[in-house]
């Protein structure tokens, strides 16, 4: 599993918005500006977080964005899942497949099938405020 340029930037512009959440609505530009990622580029991130209900947007003057519940009921694992479709290791581990004809006989399975659930229970262990906590070098 590799995590994209947009699941990074979700969790980065996630972060953001919940250290400045005393700031109100963020707007676009200020949270483009503070993590130097393209202001196009974030919109179609935020886009995808706001749909998925993991943020609040309002358009026009005055808008911005800001988190829906605490940083600390925010599961890394649920942002990555909806910015990246799916943290399993191999296709056929994904949801929604259909099973490999090779499930019965196939030796390699179980090993992936242990890092699948390793991967999902460490970014189901962290949160949002789990980030907003750890130190910066």
């Amino acid at each position: 599993m590799i995590v994209s340029t947009k699941g990074r930037y979700a969790l980065r512009v996630m972060v953001d918005i919940a250290e400045h959440s005393n700031e109100g609505r963020i707007p676009l530009k200020e949270i483009a500006d503070r993590q130097g990622i393209s202001q196009k580029y974030i919109e179609s991130i935020m886009s995808l977080l706001s749909k998925h209900s993991l943020v609040d947007a309002v358009h026009g003057k005055g808008g911005g964005y800001k988190l829906n519940r605490a940083p600390k009921d925010y599961k890394i694992s649920d942002i990555l899942k909806v910015t990246e479709g799916t943290l399993a290791p191999v296709a056929c581990l994904e949801s929604g497949v259909a099973p490999c004809p090779k499930t019965s006989v196939c030796r390699t399975l179980p090993m992936w099938q242990k890092l699948d659930k390793l991967i999902n229970d460490f970014f189901s262990s962290m949160t949002l405020a789990d980030l907003c906590q750890t130190p910066l070098k």
